[in-house]
């Protein structure tokens, strides 16, 4: 084998890969036998045309994969190597199952998605080009709980905004409110918790992928009803009393200390607040959260950005209560903060400079006026048939039909009409109280932040067609 060189196709993969390869075979074929010797690396160096650095690293593979080894003064020797089963005949991969393509709907009313017509495109590439520009420390990790300053704005925000009342120190951010809550759900895994319902479908999903219980506790007309959470056994209560998803009812403040009761009553009984959309209230001043009414040091605050910024920069918060701090970082303080230090600081910047202030009046105005135009349209169009609830704060509201057959019926009906919606129906884990807002009449859920002013007519429009069999008088 000493004369051995291999023809190379110089334009071809790289030279030391084609050399192994070439070698692979060899051996693999039989025509290179165990024991035997391959060429010293100068004289296949010379013989192939190439360097010897080039054949030390075609040896190097070999040797490193067991094919060859290095003996003092013999060079590199053939290893002997087991018997292989004969290899299967190659079968092509059975075809991935056909993929239902995404409906295209003509009207859209998710709840989970803005208009990015009013993103502040100009205001916030500026920024980002400043932050990467000015600090390329940016590149390397940062604090684990998040950048200091984005948390100092946040608490600044929160307090001017929510009336809460923390220190950036109790401020964690994370990358969106189900990485949050899945982390909280990790640190009380043993414990129940009590949830809204109707409510987040993915909130009890979070729960039990972490190994939590879940106790499911109704909702009336002023929230979690605080009876059905004394009975459930929880410990730890999870609700979005600003604006309750999905019925839109607000906690009055009565409700409010009811629950802070609960909570200060035994060791070890916490809230979760999820104030998901507060920053969209129309008609009246919104109620402090409930971190800022809490004395006990019992509430865990949650909010977010994917309604007043865009969902895509995966940027939420969470304000733990001091007691909580050390546990926190017991468990999670080497864990790194999984939101991009750019995003970070641009939206630092984007609050430190007002920018955000003024983004989040002109949001207002514009949803506001959506608001407006759906309600109005509803009425418009359905009638006295139609019940709105929950249109005073939030980005979604509630459209009822008494005299719809069901809540499948009214999502189906629209469907056919290109308009998608959700039932209520399909957020609820048990029966309807009978002081709820919806008690037993259909209704659908509708958002409107996706759906641009001039699309609201039109898509009510198709949403009375497909639902005009059920108002009074059709059909006569």
């Amino acid at each position: 084998m000493e004369n051995a060189a291999p023809a190379l196709d110089r334009a071809g993969q790289a030279l030391y890969r084609q050399l192994y390869e070439y070698f692979i075979r060899e051996i693999r074929t039989g025509r290179l036998a165990a024991g035997e010797k391959l060429p010293s690396r100068r004289r296949l160096a010379a013989d192939a045309g190439v360097s010897v650095n080039t054949v030390d690293t075609a040896y190097g593979m070999l040797a490193a994969e067991g094919y060859v080894e290095a003996r003092p003064r013999s060079g590199y020797v053939v290893c002997r190597l087991e018997a292989r089963p004969a290899a299967p005949a190659r079968r092509a991969p059975p075809p991935a199952p056909p993929r239902a393509a995404a409906p295209r709907w003509r009207f859209n009313f998710a709840t989970s998605t803005i208009d990015t017509g009013l993103f502040p495109f100009k205001t916030w590439r500026r920024i980002q080009r400043d932050v990467l520009a000015q600090d390329p420390s940016l590149l390397n990790p940062g604090p684990r709980m998040g950048d200091e300053n984005l948390r100092a704005a946040i608490a600044v925000h929160l307090h001017e905004y929510r009336g809460a009342v923390c220190t950036p120190e109790q401020v964690v951010i994370g990358a969106g409110i189900e990485y949050l809550a899945g982390l909280l759900a990790q640190m009380f895994r043993a414990e129940t918790f009590a949830v809204e319902d109707p409510g987040y479908s993915r909130t009890a999903r979070i729960l039990a992928n972490a190994g939590a219980q879940a106790a499911f506790v109704p909702v009336d007309s002023q929230g979690m009803d605080a009876d059905a959470l004394a009975a459930s056994g929880a410990r730890l209560a999870y609700v979005t009393p600003s604006h309750q998803f999905p019925t839109g009812v607000t906690m009055p403040a009565a409700r409010r200390y009811e629950l802070l009761r609960w909570a200060a009553a035994a060791p070890e009984r916490w809230i979760i607040e999820d104030d998901y959309d507060s920053e969209f209230r129309f008609d009246s001043r919104p109620l402090p959260c409930l971190q800022g009414l809490d004395e006990a040091g019992r509430v865990i605050y949650i909010g977010t950005f994917s309604k007043s910024v865009a969902p895509a920069i995966r940027v939420a918060y969470m304000v733990l209560p001091a007691g909580l701090l050390g546990r926190w970082q017991a468990m999670y303080g080497s864990y790194s903060c999984p939101v991009s230090r750019m995003e970070q600081q641009t939206l630092c910047r984007f609050m430190e400079s007002g920018a955000f202030a003024r983004h989040l009046a002109r949001l207002r105005i514009a949803y506001r006026r959506r608001r407006d135009a759906l309600v109005q349209a509803l009425h418009r169009r359905l009638g006295g048939a139609v019940r709105v609830y929950g249109a005073h704060t939030g980005l979604h509201l509630l459209a009822a039909l008494p005299g719809a057959p069901g809540e499948k019926a009214l999502v189906e009906a629209a469907a056919a009409r290109g308009v998608h919606c959700t039932a209520l129906g399909d957020y609820r884990q048990g029966p309807v109280p009978a002081d709820a807002p919806d008690a037993a009449v259909p209704a659908a859920v509708l958002g409107y932040a996706g759906l641009s002013e001039g699309q609201i007519g039109p898509a009510v429009d198709a949403l009375a067609d497909a639902w005009g069999a059920w108002l009074p008088g059709a059909g006569g």
